[in-house]
């Protein structure tokens, strides 16, 4: 008779056991999915921002090796030197554990570049502009 009690009182820790297994298991799948989806999302707009900076600097730079003056050549190494930046950032390491201390030097450098060349950065990820405007 008590085993009968036994396996009663016992059924609800082992059916909340069970769900708990179940409800982890699923949580953990949508997680996953959820996690891919904002890395690929996030990926993305870092890709295009540090795109965004390296086709500006290239330009530039192609812009001012024609002129070979004292205040140029200061230009030419915040360019140089961002370009560099730029190249040793870590794309395929996301586990980098500096990645977003490195991008915010690659934006201040940015913003160091265009003040130097009297030019305004407004750099802006979204669906309703993405632009760099002068």
């Amino acid at each position: 008779m008590a085993d009968l009690f036994d396996g009663i009182v016992m059924a609800e820790q082992r059916f909340h056991g069970e769900g708990y297994q179940e409800g982890f298991a699923e949580g953990s799948h949508a997680g996953m999915a959820e996690g891919r989806r904002y890395g690929a999302l996030h990926g993305a707009r870092i890709g295009s921002e540090i795109g965004c900076y390296l086709g500006f600097a290239l330009t530039w730079h192609c812009l001012l090796q024609k002129h070979t003056d004292e205040k140029n050549s200061k230009k030419m190494r915040a360019l140089d030197s961002l370009i560099g930046m730029i190249q040793k950032f870590p794309y395929e390491d996301p586990t980098y554990d500096k990645l977003q201390e490195d991008l915010e030097k690659i934006r201040g450098k940015f913003k160091q570049v265009c003040s130097m060349l009297n030019i305004q950065s407004d750099f802006r990820i979204g669906t309703e502009r993405s632009s760099l405007t002068f």
